[in-house]
């Protein structure tokens, strides 16, 4: 026979006759029942930093968060031997295999039982520290942990150890309307993991491991495998190092306090997570920050299970599917298969990531910035995403798939190697409100078109190759540095390039080759000069188009990956007055690094044209076909006038 099913507030009414029981267990119960209909207390906020300028995020450690000791002659022992519970020191009784532990201090908890609860309920200022030792516990009718009053509880796993908590599929309460304890560790006040022992939660029920206020985890081989949510920390989840496996039906991790715009947010400071998750990889309300680790997430079946009706990436994402269902409630599903995805804030200064998503990789409802690590997406929708703005500072990108790459209302690149792979746009500037943040499809979803949006370059390196616009920005562009390469569409629906309005460069180099129907270049304010070349026929993928001087200074020497017509080069080595000779095909003996050449000999293949630059956009070629009447005329504000971005000549 099982343990006797707490009722609210969750602790045996047998317990209250139990022989022999002290004086302090008696009040305690009697405290007990009068709080049952109190809410829980607050958490103290001092643990946590919030910059207002920044939002950036810090979360304090106390020494006792990071010690993993313990005196073993002061601590209390619990025992666990088939389906008894044997104690040795005080603060602790036992009812029907319900242990209770009624005072701060250190419990040594080892052995094996099948069927028991253990409730931490305190009035006690100070700590409650659980030493899982060697502990295999099941509780089949509630948590086999469940913290319902505590100051603070740590839960440290012992060097050496394997400890294992398991539940049952349903849980029984006093109350039908109780909605709590739902995990295998349940705690409705601050809870810190450390130690360097291993903990295995299996969460037949609902979620792994909860924490109602804050949840810090510094260290341990920690594995979740739950049928809900992973882990859960109300007020944040903050990991200082450790290694984390979780296997979730739903969210992996999840902050879901929507109070307080300083609480409901994740912290990843260090450490390896492995998350395979049904929803969500990460989720939370407020912010996700991550400053180091290794992060390896696979979240709604992966880029595999994107649903993709509409494979013409010059049309409109499909929409039409129902309404996020996110709660409140921490145990409840919200639908969406985002590999990160936060309510405010996502900010990336380091660490390894790597994401295989249904959704969107990385999903922000406000700003998204990334300023160091690798980070590797996979996606069924975007790669990154963030409804307002989007800056890119450092780091490695490489997104591999993905329905549009980069996409945001604003979108700021200041540095940073980015290669972005898309079946629609690789970089797309629209404003609005992204439906994926809302619609919890894994799929292509609708993001509202404006013209005030914008991008600006300022460094770094953006490789793309886009099924269909290159660089599509409803609003103005802006480029002082950097290096930009566009391997765009090969349907002339969409161009390599497509703007709103103006796209001045002052710096840095581009080249962008594609489709000529609805090509376009930097416009005539530049202070750099743009050639704006269209060649007779369309050019198989790697086929080298040459740019040199008269005296055969090498210019531009480039090979797209795909079929191309059109190729525009802007560039410093472009200067007014100067003629220059134009090819394609040939080979080269240089270096190849995403499709340029340097160093090496060039053997000419066929010589197309020789141009002397009088414009700041000079147009080679002439086109006739596809989107018939936009190539060869003007279209002022999008790279026209005489010899502008879309206006060609021989």
């Amino acid at each position: 026979m099982g343990p006797k099913t707490p009722n609210t507030p969750n602790i045996p009414k047998k317990k209250i006759i139990f022989i022999g029981m002290i004086a302090i267990l008696c009040v305690s119960l009697l405290t007990l029942t009068a709080c049952s209909s109190q809410k829980t207390a607050e958490s103290d906020s001092s643990g946590t930093a919030l910059d207002s300028t920044e939002n950036r995020i810090s979360v304090d450690y106390d020494d006792e968060d990071t010690y993993a000791e313990w005196n073993d002659t002061k601590a209390s022992h619990i025992t666990f031997s088939g389906h008894s519970v044997k104690t040795e020191g005080s603060g602790v009784s036992v009812v029907d295999n319900v242990i209770t532990i009624l005072s701060a201090g250190t419990y040594v908890v080892s052995g094996t039982i099948a069927d028991a609860q253990m409730i931490v309920y305190t009035e006690d200022s100070k700590t409650v520290r659980l030493i899982l030792n060697g502990v295999d516990m099941t509780c089949s009718t509630s948590a086999p942990i469940y913290v319902l009053k505590s100051e603070k509880t740590i839960i440290t796993l012992a060097d050496g150890t394997k400890n294992t908590l398991k539940d049952g599929s349903s849980y029984t309460y006093s109350d039908p309307k109780a909605e709590e304890p739902n995990a295998v560790i349940f705690s409705k006040s601050d809870l810190t993991i450390n130690g360097s022992g291993s903990l295995h939660v299996k969460a037949n029920f609902k979620n792994g491991i909860t924490s109602q206020d804050e949840l810090r985890i510094v260290s341990g081989n920690i594995s979740v495998d739950a049928v809900n949510n992973g882990i859960i920390g109300r007020d944040f989840i903050a990991v200082k190092d450790g290694s984390i496996t979780v296997s979730a039906g739903d969210d992996g991790f999840k902050s879901s306090n929507d109070a307080d715009a300083a609480k409901g947010f994740i912290l990843i400071e260090a450490g390896t997570i492995h998350m395979t998750t049904g929803e969500d990889g990460m989720q939370a309300e407020t912010s996700i920050w991550c400053t180091d680790g290794t992060i390896d997430i696979t979240s709604g079946g992966g880029s595999a299970n994107s649903i993709n009706t509409n494979t013409n990436s010059g049309m409109m994402r499909p929409g039409g599917a129902a309404p996020d269902t996110a709660s409140k409630d921490d145990s409840t599903s919200t639908g969406s298969m985002k590999g990160i995805k936060a309510g405010s804030v996502v900010t990336i200064e380091g660490g390894t990531i790597s994401i295989d998503s249904a959704d969107d990789g990385i999903h922000s409802n406000g700003s998204l910035t990334v300023s160091g690590g690798k980070i590797n997406i996979t996606a069924g929708d975007d790669g990154m995403h963030s409804d307002a703005t989007l800056n890119i500072n450092a780091g490695e990108i490489a997104i591999t798939k993905s329905y549009e790459g980069i996409e945001s209302a604003v979108i700021n690149i200041n540095g940073g190697n980015m290669n972005v792979k898309s079946s629609d746009d690789g970089i797309n500037g629209a404003g609005g409100t992204d439906s994926s943040s809302v619609n919890g499809r894994p799929g292509q979803n609708d993001f509202a078109s404006s013209g005030d949006c914008s991008m600006s370059i300022n460094g770094g390196t953006i490789v793309v190759d886009s099924g269909g616009d290159g660089i599509d920005i409803n609003g103005a562009v802006t480029m002082t540095d950097g290096k930009v390469i566009v391997n765009g569409p090969t349907d002339n629906g969409n161009g390599a390039l497509d703007y709103t309005g103006s796209f001045t460069v002052t710096g840095g180099f581009l080249v962008a080759a594609g489709s000529a129907g609805m090509a376009e270049a930097p416009d005539t304010n530049s202070s750099l000069y743009s050639l704006n070349i269209n060649l007779p026929s369309d050019q198989q993928a790697g086929t080298i188009v040459r740019i040199e001087t008269a005296d055969g200074k090498e210019v531009l020497t480039f090979a797209p990956t795909k079929t191309f017509r059109n190729l525009v080069v802007c560039s410093s080595e472009l200067t007014k007055g100067t003629t220059y000779k134009i090819y394609y095909g040939g080979s080269s003996t240089g270096t190849s690094a995403n499709g340029l050449y340097s160093g090496g000999t060039y053997t000419a293949g066929t010589h197309y044209e020789e141009v002397a630059i009088s414009e700041k956009v000079t147009g080679v070629g002439s086109y006739s076909g596809g989107m018939g009447g936009r190539a060869g005329t003007t279209q002022p504000g999008s790279g026209g006038g005489p010899g502008g971005g879309r206006g060609f000549k021989r």
